[in-house]
């Protein structure tokens, strides 16, 4: 599912919606956002002065390229989980940029969670299409906040055992929205999403979108398994937030 390395455009793959290539988030003629309010959005919380100090020093951080290959043996989740919810899971940035990750109630839907990681866009999605990849996030409890895990600003980064930097929370920007509202016929894809004529230094502006299981451990943990569809044997990816100390 990982997308080619390729300047040309390119349609999404495993399309269930739509056949068409998406037009670009950057076009002068951008369509009006029409996304939906989850239907749990509450307001957000304010973030502390530490989180917008580290978030405003955050791209200055090196980009991490891991591996991401180690074998770990895991059954597939390609039939629903008791008690899990499916969800729209998006992993989309330019090529040599960091990824973004993307978690909607479905692709009509704003999201309810943007996280920047500090892995390079290109490097993820092609280490996907060799296997599974886990991505473990973690935080520290804080008693004295009572606040949803989604919710945390900043997290540690673990991609298959292999400590990769940051992940920090943001809303969204003007960009990913356009980005959301692009793809939002596409059920399930990867692929390439038509820029300007213009070159980007940071490459194509690439995607990948999926159904997840979401699953709720406790108040402190929650697990995110991508399906893959028809039970087929295509790459796996499970996405851990967890609360720890």
């Amino acid at each position: 599912m990982a997308a080619q390395n390729s300047t040309s455009e390119i349609s999404p793959c495993n399309d269930t919606s739509t056949t068409t290539s998406p037009a670009s988030p950057r076009s002068e003629s951008r369509p009006p956002v029409s996304l939906q309010q989850p239907s749990n959005k509450k307001g957000s919380s304010k973030s502390s002065k530490m989180f917008r100090r580290f978030r405003s020093v955050f791209r200055s951080f090196p980009i991490i390229t891991p591996l991401c290959k180690i074998p770990i043996n895991l059954h597939g989740h390609d039939s629903h989980i008791h008690g899990g919810t499916r969800m729209t899971g998006t992993l989309f940035g330019y090529r040599k940029a960091r990824v973004n990750l993307a978690i909607q109630e479905n692709s009509k839907c704003l999201p309810i969670l943007i996280l920047e990681l500090a892995i390079n866009t290109g490097k993820l999605l092609q280490d996907m299409g060799l296997g599974l990849v886990r991505i473990a996030l973690e935080c520290e409890k804080r008693p004295s906040e009572k606040i949803k895990i989604l919710e945390e600003p900043i997290w540690t980064l673990y991609c298959n055992g292999k400590k990769s930097g940051y992940g920090v929370k943001r809303d969204p920007t003007d960009e990913d929205l356009m980005v959301m509202q692009t793809l939002h016929p596409i059920s399930m894809g990867a692929g390439v999403i038509p820029a300007e004529a213009t070159e980007n230094p940071d490459g194509e502006l690439t995607y990948m979108r999926a159904h997840f299981e979401r699953v709720v451990n406790s108040r402190d943990s929650e697990t995110y398994y991508m399906m893959n569809p028809d039970g087929n044997s295509g790459p796996e990816l499970s996405i851990f937030f967890v609360r720890v100390g």
